[in-house]
């Protein structure tokens, strides 16, 4: 048996102009990103081309890798957080809005954003059998480090996709500490994409899935805002990758998940394409809850420019929130005296370019999710196979999509 837990804070070589992250253990080197082959890709990214390029998100995870020989069993899972205003913001409102493609799956919390279009909390994201476990351990951290908050009442939001291809799923792995060392350990800076927090065991499109990230700086008027976007990417059948316009889908690389293996499990075949993926919009502009739904509307197109036609058997949620209005929508006890408050945002007619940006940035984070990644085993010796740069590349080139003189 062997056992490795990481909290993600790795070391990287920071991009020239890029701020410095917090902490001094947290920092992550991305490997290949998709820009790195190079890939022409519209849009400016921030200098971490990250979701925390918006001021004050932050993120966190915890990975869990573990086999077991004696019973072919294998923890292939984890946790991802995701804090909008930082952990020193947890229990002050943002604005958020929610869509929804395809209901298989889950997001706890959404009745409540969709009554008040406000978020006070940590997202996290995690594995389908692990939502009770997480959802718990948010409370619990509360309860410790924000006690008034617990004193009233909390829903948090946990999102999940299902890693059972290579984890042991049905075992209780994750414990209500990961969730709170997923919110501990989150920082600012880059992001761990691919194989870690709770996208460890996820596929897409046949390969080798998980985390991805990516971000837009907006111009508006004499100032810009960021938009980011984070995806857990567990979706699409491998026939419909696309890449920039380019298919991939017949690539000379094995697609163990289209063979037979559930049959082993319950004596039917999974229909390629099923999964799920849960994407996270964030924004420093002040907007409206309906035009944070707005953009949530529009993760679907970017979706769709990998290629995916969108499956019964994936569930597709996704949440947006913007940082811009802090503590407008607060929805705790009232305290004493009364007051009108106010909110500034975005005019509508106004908004395009910030749908334009949450569309690039959601092809652009599971263009990552593939690209910066690598192959995993998982239970009784399943493989999912990473995409390979070199092939994606060598197809770009034919079909003309790579940087002019690269």
């Amino acid at each position: 048996m062997w056992c490795w837990l990481s909290v993600a804070r790795r070391s990287w070589q920071q991009r020239p102009n890029a701020p410095d992250a917090e902490g001094t253990n947290g920092r992550y080197a991305p490997a290949v990103r998709i820009r790195d082959l190079p890939v022409q890709l519209p849009g400016t990214p921030g200098p971490w081309n990250a979701i925390t390029d918006i001021p004050g998100v932050q993120v966190g995870m915890v990975t869990l890798i573990e086999d077991f020989a004696e019973d072919e069993k294998s923890c292939r899972t984890g946790v991802t957080a995701i804090l909008p205003l930082g952990r020193q913001g947890i229990g002050t409102s943002v604005a958020a809005g929610l869509h929804v493609l395809n209901g298989n799956g889950e997001m706890t919390g959404c009745h409540w954003i969709a009554e008040t279009g406000g978020l006070s909390g940590p997202i996290m994201i995690t594995n389908t059998h692990a939502v009770g476990t997480i959802h718990r351990g948010v409370v619990e951290w509360t309860a410790r480090n924000r006690p008034e908050l617990a004193a009233e009442w909390l829903l948090p939001v946990v999102a999940e996709t299902w890693d059972g291809y290579l984890n042991s799923i049905n075992e209780p792995f994750l414990q209500t500490k990961h969730a709170a060392e997923a919110i501990d350990s989150a920082i600012r800076g880059p992001v761990a994409e691919g194989s870690h927090g709770g996208g460890t065991g996820m596929n897409c499109y046949g390969f080798k899935g998980g985390n991805g990230t990516a971000s837009r700086i907006v111009p508006f008027g004499d100032t810009q805002f960021t938009v980011g976007a984070f995806v857990q990417a567990n979706f699409g059948d491998r026939r419909e990758l696309v890449v920039r316009g380019v298919p991939m889908g017949d690539l000379a690389v094995p697609n163990p998940l289209a063979g037979d293996w559930f049959v082993h499990d319950r004596a039917r075949a999974v229909p390629q394409g099923s999964g799920s993926v849960i994407a996270i919009v964030g924004t420093d502009a002040p907007l409206l809850p309906q035009q944070c739904q707005a953009l949530a509307r529009r993760v679907p197109l970017g979706l769709a420019r990998t290629g995916t036609t969108g499956g019964h058997f994936s569930g597709d949620l996704f949440l947006a929130f913007s940082t811009g209005n802090q503590g407008a929508l607060n929805s705790g006890f009232p305290l004493d005296g009364e007051e009108l408050r106010q909110m500034t945002f975005v005019p509508w007619n106004r908004m395009d370019r910030f749908f334009a940006a949450t569309v690039e940035c959601v092809e652009e984070a599971v263009l990552n999710a593939l690209i910066n990644n690598n192959e995993m085993r998982g239970r009784s010796g399943h493989l999912s196979p990473a995409l390979p740069p070199s092939l994606v590349r060598e197809r770009l080139e034919q079909g003309s999509r790579l940087t002019h003189g690269a």
